[in-house]
C-alpha cells in the first residue's frame, strides 16, 4: 500500500512571532542596541513634527486672540528717497474710513533718549526709541500691562512714561517703585528722558503684532508735545478693520492717509509676517525631518547588521529546524518577524520619546502640546517598512542553508 507523502506542519501566526521572539528574549541587550537606533530617529521625527505643530497651533491662538484684522500704516520714500512723513491728520482722515472700527498711532520723537539716570554716557542709548502714543493704543494692537497701568486723561499731562517689555530690560527696571535704604519711604521709578524726569508707571507684556513697541519708551502724545517738542507727526498708524473688509480698506489706506502722495505711504498687515515666520519654520523643519530620516535609515542598517549577525551565530539551530522538517518559508519568516519586532520595538519607543520630547518643550514655551495621530501611525508604519527591508536579506540567507551546511 503506498503511503501519502509527508507534509510540512503549518506554523500559526503565534508560533511564528514566538519563534521569532525567541532570538529576541536570548539576547536583549543586542536587540536594545538596535531598537535604539531606529528608536532615535523615530523621536527626532515625531518630535520635529509635533515641536512644529505646536508652535502653528501656538500662531493659530495668537492669531484669534489678536485677530488678523489689523493694518499698519507708515511712511514711505520719496522719489529722492528721504523719509516721507505722515500728515498730521492722517489718523483722523483714516478714522472715517467706515469699515475701520479703531484707529491708534505712535509718533518717534526724533532726538530723544532715555536712561537709568542723568549720569549714563549719551551714547548709551540702549537702542531704545522714544515714541508718542495714543491713549487707546493697547486696545487697537492687543496690548497688555505686565506691571502698573497704562494712560489715563489725568496722567497723560504729565511726564509718565509706560515702558515696552525689551526697554524695560534693558534699564533695568523691574519694579515701578523703590524703597530707600533703611526702609525709607518708597519713591516712583523715575527715567532720565529727553532732558526731562519722567515717571515710570506701567510695563507692557511683549506686543506680537506690534513688536516695535517692545524696545520703546512710550510718552503720551501731549505730554510729548509739552516736555518733548513733538512736532505731531505719527510715524505709525494703526488701524482695525472689519474683518470681511481687510482686503478692500488695505487699498484704499495709502490714499486716504496721504491724498497728495499715497506712493509714499507703506501698507502692511502684521498677521503676514507672522505667517511668513511660520513658512521660514516650515522649512526649517523639512530640514529636521531629513535629518530624521538619515538617522532612521542609520537605525535600519543596524537591524540589518544584527540580524546578519544572528543568522550566521545560529546555523545549528536553523540547521537542527531544518532537519526536523521546518521549510525553508519557515525559516525565513522566522527571522523577518524577529526585524520585524526588533524595529516595532524601536518604533514604538521612539514615539513615546518623541511625544514626550514634545511634551516637555512645548510646556516650557507655554505652547499647547499637539502631536498629530497620524505622525505617530506613519511612524510605526515606517517602523515596519524599515524592519521588513532590514530583514528581507538576512531571512533569505538563513531560509537558503541546508541542513547539512548548517549543521556542519
Amino acid at each position: 500500500m503506498r503511503r501519502a507523502p509527508l507534509r510540512p506542519a503549518r506554523l500559526s501566526i503565534m508560533d511564528t512571532i514566538r519563534a521569532g521572539s525567541s532570538g529576541l528574549r536570548a539576547r536583549p541587550l543586542r536587540v536594545v542596541l538596535s531598537a535604539l537606533g531606529i528608536a532615535i530617529g523615530i523621536a527626532a521625527m515625531v518630535a520635529v513634527v509635533g515641536i512644529s505643530t505646536s508652535s502653528r497651533a501656538e500662531l493659530d491662538r495668537t492669531l484669534e486672540r489678536l485677530g488678523t484684522n489689523l493694518l499698519t500704516v507708515a511712511p514711505g520714500r520719496t522719489i529722492t528717497g528721504e523719509p516721507a512723513p505722515l500728515p498730521v491728520e492722517s489718523v483722523a482722515m483714516i478714522g472715517r474710513i467706515a469699515p475701520v472700527i479703531a484707529v491708534s498711532a505712535t509718533g518717534l520723537v526724533s532726538d530723544t533718549h532715555v536712561y537709568r539716570n542723568e549720569h549714563v554716557p549719551s551714547g548709551q542709548t540702549g537702542a531704545i526709541a522714544v515714541l508718542a502714543t495714543h491713549l487707546d493704543l493697547p486696545a487697537t494692537v492687543g496690548a497688555e500691562i505686565a506691571r502698573g497701568s497704562w494712560f489715563t486723561d489725568a496722567t497723560a499731562e504729565f511726564p509718565t512714561v509706560v515702558l515696552g517689555s525689551v526697554a524695560a530690560r534693558r534699564l533695568g527696571v523691574t519694579d515701578l517703585s523703590l524703597r530707600a535704604a533703611g526702609g525709607g519711604p518708597v519713591t516712583p521709578t523715575q527715567l532720565w528722558l529727553g532732558g526731562e524726569w519722567f515717571t515710570v508707571i506701567g510695563i507692557l507684556e511683549p506686543v506680537p503684532l506690534a513688536p516695535e513697541l517692545d524696545s520703546a519708551a512710550l510718552v503720551s502724545w501731549s505730554a510729548a508735545q509739552t516736555y518733548l517738542r513733538f512736532d505731531g507727526h505719527p510715524t505709525t498708524v494703526y488701524c482695525r478693520a472689519i474683518e470681511s473688509q481687510v482686503l478692500a480698506v488695505r487699498d484704499v489706506l495709502a490714499a486716504t492717509a496721504n491724498p497728495a502722495a499715497p506712493q509714499e505711504v507703506a501698507v502692511s498687515r502684521p498677521s503676514d509676517v507672522l505667517a511668513a515666520k511660520q513658512a521660514t519654520d516650515r522649512a526649517f523643519t523639512s530640514l529636521l525631518l531629513g535629518l530624521g530620516a538619515v538617522a532612521l535609515l542609520v537605525g535600519g542598517l543596524g537591524v540589518a547588521n544584527t540580524m546578519v549577525i544572528s543568522v550566521l551565530e545560529r546555523r545549528p539551530e536553523i540547521g537542527l529546524r531544518r532537519s526536523l522538517g521546518a521549510t525553508q518559508g519557515q525559516i525565513g519568516l522566522q527571522f523577518l518577524v524577529e526585524s520585524q519586532l526588533v524595529a516595532l520595538l524601536g518604533g514604538a519607543g521612539g514615539v513615546v520619546l518623541g511625544v514626550i520630547a514634545t511634551g516637555v518643550y512645548a510646556t516650557t514655551q507655554g505652547w499647547p502640546t499637539v502631536v498629530p495621530a497620524i505622525v505617530s501611525g506613519a511612524a510605526l508604519v515606517a517602523t515596519l517598512v524599515i524592519g521588513a527591508i532590514a530583514g528581507l536579506y538576512p531571512a533569505f540567507r538563513a531560509a537558503r542553508l541546508s541542513p547539512t551546511e548548517a549543521l556542519a
